[in-house]
């Protein structure tokens, strides 16, 4: 069976150092009954960028921690 992606944009989520990063409007195709991503090289280039040139952010929300216990 052929798998069916759909192209959208999607919030991208990385914790790195112990700070957790989302980069929304991120293009990638996506398999709507799995919910997995996949993305270009360009974009996977483009995120790897932003990231490490740790850029002012365009805003900051606040997340609740909780602890799987």
């Amino acid at each position: 069976m052929k798998e069916k992606l759909i192209e959208t944009k999607v919030t991208y989520t990385l914790e790195l150092e112990g700070t957790l990063i989302l980069i929304t409007g991120v293009p990638a195709r996506v398999n709507p009954e799995t919910g997995e991503q996949f993305f270009a090289p360009e974009t996977v280039e483009r995120l790897q960028e932003i990231v490490w040139k740790k850029r002012k952010p365009s805003r900051y929300v606040q997340v609740p921690v909780y602890e799987y216990a």
